[in-house]
């Protein structure tokens, strides 16, 4: 039985090294593959989906805001991949859980569970609610061996915890730590964004 899946893991954690990896191997075998990305990602240009290592291939379909799939496109289809899935809103995500249940076509996604203030991104937040599996692919912390958990926002290399929650960026914006390393970097952050709290007003 076909199943929805979410893959998801801190900036760094080659997620989609992984999708490439699992496209390739379908592929080898003969099998047909079908690789969505977000429309909004143009990072490593408007129709690649590109690993930081260095692969890459075409997306076959840009996602927007309206996209649906239509079952033409699902005639000898043995898979569906997602590339940064959390960008993706509620109702595209649960548009590919009808296809896994209507077409007993299995569905992975791949993506970020947080944006860089900790909060849960649309398309993350549905799938935690609805993809039958859920798998976390760990990385380490950027600044020490502690698993990371977070995406720490860089802006000329000091860190931020402002701005808009979908902002596109690569290492040179986004890096992966650990609980402990993300609230040290961003202590001094708080307490210049609110001057008015104190230790003894808490």
């Amino acid at each position: 039985m076909a199943k929805l899946y979410f893959r998801y893991g801190a900036v760094g954690s080659a997620k989609t090294l992984n999708l490439l990896a699992v496209a390739h191997n379908y592929r080898n075998q003969g099998k047909k593959v079908l690789l969505l990305k977000p429309a909004l990602d143009d990072r490593f240009g408007k129709d690649s989906i590109k690993s930081r290592s260095g692969l890459e291939k075409e997306a076959d379909i840009l996602v927007h805001s309206n996209t649906r799939l239509t079952s033409k496109e699902f005639i000898g289809l043995h898979c569906i991949l997602v590339d940064e899935a959390q960008f993706l809103n509620k109702e595209f995500i649960d548009h590919l859980g009808d296809i896994v249940r209507s077409y007993n076509i299995p569905v992975i996604c791949y993506g970020l569970r947080t944006d860089f203030k900790r909060g849960l991104f649309e398309g993350a937040k549905r799938l935690f609610e609805t993809a039958d599996s859920v798998e976390e692919i760990k990385t380490t912390c950027h600044f020490c061996n502690r698993k990371a958990l977070y995406n720490l926002k860089l802006v000329n290399g000091q860190a931020k915890i402002d701005g808009p929650s979908i902002e596109l960026g690569a290492e040179e914006k986004y890096l992966p730590a650990c609980r402990t390393c993300y609230f040290e970097k961003t202590k001094s952050v708080k307490k210049s964004s609110n001057p008015e709290v104190t230790t003894s007003q808490i």
